[in-house]
């Protein structure tokens, strides 16, 4: 029996990750309340001794020897004692061994409840901190059930699922059940009944960290992605600048034959990404924000605002539909943008 019971304790160590020693302490636990349960005296002593090396198990109640006693749940008399052994005087702790066997079975179901309680509660620390790494990270994981009510969809994580709402899905985009896709990681929580994983889809972080694993020049550092701009689902923006001589910040994104910009696009829904270079110039900044229309002048007003220049034939481009192309500029740019075209202002 203790052999098996040793055997389950490296079992949960090697298919849980759970620590044998972590498991040791809860049971240990565990059966002294059992045993205090057992002869219905919560103030008795108990000791239980668990020897991995010799994978031995054994259940002691202990008692202090006395001259007379006071209370028999913890002490006991020298008389008593000595007819055990003569070798025991007075203040010694007097053990006899209770065998697992005679345990009554109400007892050891009660350990049981709280053994199995501390595996669950070891998992759900070990899942917590194994996605608190992760996160803001991407991970890769699978479309598993689809709420069509709700719109919600279930994904499985591999080691745990998560519901990515469709509020941080990206609009328009329709997932299909066993579809492999990529998720962020955006916030992990204990909570009473498991751990929470919020994912996204719609996060600019999910942006950024694309690009990371799409282009090693941003991974390792070469090539700064400066600042993002999303209206998820439809277009972005995202400046970049190179930190190493002959590197081209731009064309490192894109990729041969744009191999990497379409890996990335690729996980977009349709969305379309605009690249483009970032400078410590705000006049050139706002003018490469605008892109792809062309600026004639920008005028700063101050270090957060600036009056732009274009010909009328360009304005609706600068604007863009609904004034996404402006917006996104003055987002990326952190600057409030005036854009005129001869006499037509318009105020972002």
């Amino acid at each position: 029996m203790n052999k098996e019971f040793f055997r389950s304790l490296e079992l949960l160590e090697q298919e849980y990750g759970i620590d044998k020693d972590y498991m040791v302490d809860k049971i240990k636990a565990a059966m002294v309340s059992a045993l205090k349960k057992e002869y219905d005296k919560p103030n008795i002593e108990v000791r239980v001794q668990l020897n991995s090396e010799k994978e031995d198990l054994q259940f002691f109640r202990q008692r202090t020897v006395v001259e007379e006693v006071v209370n028999d749940d913890v002490e006991i008399s020298l008389e008593e004692a000595k007819r055990k052994s003569k070798r025991y005087k007075v203040g010694d702790i007097f053990e006899n061994e209770i065998k697992a066997k005679d345990l009554k079975r109400v007892s050891v179901g009660a350990a049981r409840q709280v053994i199995v309680h501390n595996i669950r509660e070891a998992q759900k620390q070990m899942l917590q901190q194994s996605y608190e790494k992760r996160r803001e990270e991407i991970v890769s994981a699978v479309v598993d059930k689809i709420d069509r009510d709700t719109g919600d969809v279930i994904i499985d994580l591999g080691d745990h699922k998560a519901i990515l709402s469709l509020k941080e899905q990206i609009p328009g985009e329709k997932l299909e059940i066993g579809q492999s896709i990529r998720v962020f990681i955006q916030e992990v929580d204990r909570r009473a009944n498991g751990v929470s994983v919020t994912i996204s889809r719609k996060h600019t972080g999910f942006l950024r960290r694309l690009f990371e694993l799409e282009v090693p020049e941003i991974a390792s550092g070469d090539v700064v992605l400066a600042s993002i701009a999303r209206d998820p689902g439809s277009r972005s923006k995202v400046a970049v600048y190179s930190r190493v001589e002959g590197i081209d910040a731009i064309g490192a994104c894109i990729g041969q034959n744009k191999s990497r910009i379409e890996g990335i696009l690729s996980e977009l829904a349709g969305e379309k990404v605009d690249v483009i270079g970032y400078s410590e110039d705000k006049v050139e900044y706002i003018k490469s924000a605008l892109l792809p229309a062309t600026v004639k002048a920008v005028v700063m007003l101050d270090t957060a605002s600036a009056k732009v220049y274009v010909a009328p034939e360009q304005l609706s481009l600068a604007i863009g539909r609904g004034g996404q192309n402006a917006r996104l500029a003055a987002k990326l740019t952190g600057c409030k943008i005036d854009i005129t075209g001869d006499s037509l202002e318009i105020e972002v």
